[in-house]
């Protein structure tokens, strides 16, 4: 048995289905983002939010068909709602990989029609598989056919210098007689010639008026947007026209303002948790990692560096959290540092 194919082992929704739980955190979402949305950035996430969808980084298929199968999939069951993001383009594969995945305890599969590096070019996925509609369906409907859970795309509002609407409409429509029900639409174009990634998440201009049209043609599909969202006014307005909203930089950066949406998007109860409590409760899971996994607490903490942006002495705080000078101290021992008025640390 596998981790957390135990149905004792819900986390944090024991109310819902597997196959609900996904669609329940679909309103409002944070990206699958590569090195960063690790398993310890999303236990981060989850004490923030009980009910935001949260995702993996892309794993490619190949890493999961001739790796180390655990290290790729491994995951805190406290992290429900979770989805496992893929990266590839062969069916079989894809379909081996999606049955991994929910045997692990996830709760959707995705497929990544978005990223546009140069590396994911050369292994023929990502987002140059846009010019391919009818090989994603054959990938989806592979996954549909093994699995339970939802199977989702995240792509591009197109690539290149294609920027029809008709060329992103008619992407959806092939994928969606396929069996995807859900699609996360990154509102810009990617361009897979002359920008680096991060460059194709500034550069190509937003359109969001292109996810918003494709709801209007196909109202029966679950409609998700993805890219410059940074603020609740911004989800609010989306969430008007659309069934979800992704957001990406601005959740990792500043991971507080996750503390808010179960409030402000699902209706749920305000946080109860303070940035203190939070942290505290951080290095009890750094303890529990290093006990469990051999795990040291500096890969844990670089995530929660945001996590006093914009209060006072929020800088030295980062700073003692980032010195590798006390990497050999206990991850408490840290936080009562980082906690020490400035004055009291310079004495």
């Amino acid at each position: 048995m596998t981790p957390n194919e135990n149905p004792e082992n819900t986390g944090l929704q024991p109310d819902l289905p597997r196959n609900q739980r996904a669609t329940e955190g679909m309103r409002v979402s944070v990206a699958p983002m590569m090195d960063w949305t690790d398993r310890h950035c999303r236990y981060l996430h989850r004490l923030l939010s009980r009910h935001a969808l949260l995702y993996t980084e892309m794993v490619t298929t190949g890493a999961l068909m001739h790796g180390d199968v655990p290290r790729h999939l491994r995951f805190n069951a406290e992290e429900h709602p979770v989805a496992l993001q893929l990266g590839g383009s062969e069916p079989a594969d894809l379909a081996h990989c999606a049955k991994l995945g929910e045997e692990w305890g996830y709760d959707e599969i995705n497929l990544n029609c978005g990223c546009p590096s140069e590396r994911v070019q050369r292994g023929a996925f990502g987002a140059c598989l846009m010019n391919e509609p009818q090989l994603v369906a054959d990938c989806v409907k592979a996954m549909v056919d093994v699995v339970g859970i939802p199977v989702t795309v995240k792509h591009r509002i197109g690539i290149d210098r294609i920027e029809s609407y008709e060329f992103v409409r008619d992407f959806v429509g092939k994928v969606s007689e396929a069996g995807c029900n859900t699609f996360i639409v990154h509102a810009r174009n990617a361009w897979l010639q002359g920008l680096s990634p991060k460059q194709n998440r500034e550069i190509p201009p937003l359109r969001y008026e292109l996810v918003h049209r494709l709801k209007h043609e196909f109202p029966d599909l679950h409609i998700a947007i993805n890219g410059g969202i940074t603020v609740d006014a911004q989800v609010h307005e989306h969430l008007r026209l659309l069934d979800g909203v992704m957001v990406g930089r601005e959740a990792y950066h500043n991971p507080w303002w996750l503390a808010g949406w179960d409030a402000e998007f699902f209706g749920a109860g305000e946080q109860t948790l303070t940035r203190e409590e939070v942290e505290s409760l951080m290095c009890d899971y750094m303890a529990r990692e290093a006990a469990e996994h051999g795990t040291h607490w500096w890969p844990i903490a670089r995530h929660m560096l945001g996590l006093r942006n914009g209060l006072a002495g929020a800088r030295r705080w980062r700073q003692v959290w980032s010195d590798h000078r006390l990497k050999t101290l206990p991850a408490h021992e840290v936080m009562a540092l980082a906690r020490e008025p400035a004055a009291a640390q310079a004495a």
